[in-house]
């Protein structure tokens, strides 16, 4: 009986050493799925902000032109007013010029 025991117990802790190296493997291969997941986080996360510096960028842009637009229509505006004022006060002048002349 006592050998029978004793081969049990051995062929026991055969088994358990296997299973202990099978885990230095699954940790090792935890640690390594864990480093990959933090990889794959890590590029996710720069694409997401290589994205949202574009998309702000592109928004930017727009906004300039849009600007540019702006300052450009009022620009022609602001000239017409001038072109006009400048219009009305050649006739005011030749108005009152032929009121002069008229006086004399």
């Amino acid at each position: 009986m006592k050998k029978i025991a004793l081969i049990t117990a051995t062929v026991a802790s055969l088994v358990l050493a296997a299973c202990g190296g099978n885990n230095d493997d699954a940790n090792m291969a935890n640690a390594a799925e864990t480093n990959m997941e933090a990889t794959s986080n890590e590029a996710v996360s720069d694409v997401n902000a290589a994205a949202s510096d574009a998309a702000t960028g592109t928004d930017n842009t727009l906004d300039a032109a849009g600007n540019a637009i702006e300052n450009g229509a009022s620009a022609v505006g602001n000239a017409a007013e001038a072109a006009g004022n400048a219009i009305s006060n050649t006739a005011d002048a030749a108005v009152d010029s032929t009121k002069t002349e008229t006086k004399k």
